[in-house]
């Protein structure tokens, strides 16, 4: 057995070395003949490689490049850098100047730009630099911290404007590009789509924004303030927040909003709200699963503001909390259903309605209190500056 074990194990080994040694040759034959007979055939396959910088572009989408070129080049004389001096206090109770950087951009001749209210705040110098380089001084004309809007004024005339389009017939998938200074680096263009529309957020400084335009054009710290413009070169709201903690997450307040702050503050110089005075939450799904409700859907009064119009028309805030799954709930105050025979559902839908309205404006409120409905006339107020609701 050991005897034959060993005589297969030396055939094996030589069919091996034979089939290696074949291999070599024949490779090395054929490498012959193929140059022997082919003598340029390497040289023609390099040839016939395509250099990858002569890609080939369709014309549509080169034509959408020229428009977007196009675009911002009509834009970038109307967008401004803005840089601000502010007084800070330091921990020592020191006071020192701290510089700031925005956008902006012109809405009028005459010298009117609107930025962010954040981007001026608290400034005490204002310095315009237009796309050439001239460098202006700025004063504000007005502001609204509630809309994070402010518009300034520069000593120049005949400037190029702007033209501003229309908000409300924008559409996620549209193209959007973005102009700005963000980190100082002046005359920045991004290009991006809207993502989304209607979204809400909360400012660091507390400051609720509704209804904002969500695009994925990029927007840094300094992009304040700037445009965000459609293919059409126009205006179509102003870049005002990222989600810090995301990519490709910013938000634009909605031109047509901006519009109408804007001449308020240019012909008045600020901006008065009605106001209602409550605080106050919708009624969910969710909660019914856990509260019972005397009706399923409307505000539930958290909270009534002490001397506001809702508090010296009788209407009542929650009286007791409860906890839904680690949630604070206030509970027990009256519900609003309707503003004057329209439904409200949340929060939101109530502030919007209640902003259509002018201060001393009457407003007939349905609500549900212990069961039944009853139904109350309020005046509105002025909203005061402090406050929100």
């Amino acid at each position: 057995m050991r005897r034959e074990r060993g005589v297969w194990q030396v055939l094996l080994i030589i069919f091996i070395l034979g089939a290696l040694i074949g291999g070599f040759i024949g490779s090395v034959g054929g490498y012959y003949l193929l140059n022997k007979n082919s003598p340029a055939s390497s040289e023609t396959k390099i040839n016939n490689v395509v250099p990858t910088q002569e890609v080939y572009i369709p014309s549509s989408l080169g034509a959408f490049e020229k428009d977007i070129v196009a675009v911002v080049k009509k834009s970038m004389p109307a967008v401004v850098n803005i840089s601000t001096i502010t007084l800070v206090e330091d921990f020592f109770f020191g006071i020192y100047p701290s510089s700031g950087v925005g956008s902006g951009f012109i809405i009028d001749p005459k010298g009117y730009i609107l930025t962010n209210y954040h981007v001026v705040e608290g400034a005490r110098k204002i310095d315009v630099t237009l796309s050439e380089g001239k460098k202006y001084s700025g004063r504000v004309v007005g502001y609204d911290k509630r809309s994070d809007l402010a518009v300034i004024k520069i000593d120049a005339e005949n400037l190029p404007a702007l033209p501003l389009g229309d908000s409300d017939k924008l559409e996620p998938g549209q193209f959007a590009i973005a102009i700005g200074n963000p980190y100082g680096l002046n005359r920045t263009v991004t290009l991006g789509i809207v993502s989304a529309l209607n979204r809400t957020i909360v400012e660091p400084n507390g400051v609720r924004l509704e209804n904002l335009i969500q695009t994925d054009a990029a927007i840094n710290p300094g992009n304040s303030g700037g445009p965000l413009i459609n293919i059409k070169g126009e205006v179509i709201g102003i870049n005002t927040a990222i989600k810090s903690d995301a990519q490709g997450i910013g938000f634009a307040i909605p031109i047509n909003k901006a519009k109408q702050i804007a001449d308020k503050l240019i012909k008045e110089g600020k901006i008065t709200y009605p106001w209602l005075g409550i605080r106050g939450y919708a009624i969910t799904s969710d909660m019914l699963d856990y509260i019972k409700f005397p009706v399923d859907k409307g505000v539930v009064i958290a909270e009534v503001v002490p001397g506001s119009p809702a508090d010296k028309a009788g209407l009542k805030g929650g009286d007791r909390i409860i906890y839904v799954d680690s949630t604070q709930i206030i509970v027990g105050g009256d519900i609003i259903t309707k503003i004057d025979g329209k439904p409200v559902e949340s929060m939101e839908e109530l502030r919007s309605e209640i902003q259509k309205r002018k201060v001393g404006d009457t407003v007939v409120i349905t609500y549900i209190r212990s069961g039944k409905e009853y139904t109350v006339k309020i005046q509105l107020e002025a909203m005061p500056d402090n406050l929100s609701g």
